[in-house]
């Protein structure tokens, strides 16, 4: 069961609000003044949750015993759920900004995603 639910958040179609790419964003998806007002906040937002989850795995790096392989295996596993929950993170404040496009915005973003083989994250009910 959690195979399952790992592959799909790997093929859950993402914007990544928090990358470089925020100007594609707003000019694909045409947002409006508010959208992109609701983008940059959410985006701020993103980033310092990142931030701290960054710290969260450079700590683990920094600090978890490295010296067996059994300590190698359990670092590794702390490291993938760091990972995981830093994508998952990612996926809520996509969610959080697809939530506000208006019908035609989702339109377009599911096309784009199933052209791109991609699982469209769900907008959330208001």
């Amino acid at each position: 069961m959690t195979f399952l639910s790992v592959s799909a958040i790997s093929q859950t179609c993402i914007l990544d609000i928090g990358s470089k790419n925020v100007e594609n964003i707003t000019k694909t998806f045409q947002l409006n003044k508010e959208q992109i007002h609701s983008l940059d906040s959410l985006r701020t937002q993103l980033i310092s949750e990142r931030d701290l989850q960054e710290n969260e795995v450079k700590k683990l790096l920094e600090t978890h015993p490295q010296s067996t392989p059994d300590e190698l295996l359990i670092l590794a596993k702390k490291h993938k759920a760091l990972e995981d929950s830093m994508f998952e993170t990612t996926i809520i404040y996509d969610q959080k900004l697809i939530s506000l496009f208006n019908a035609k915005q989702y339109q377009r973003y599911v096309l784009l995603c199933t052209s791109a083989n991609r699982i469209p994250i769900s907008r959330q009910e208001e």
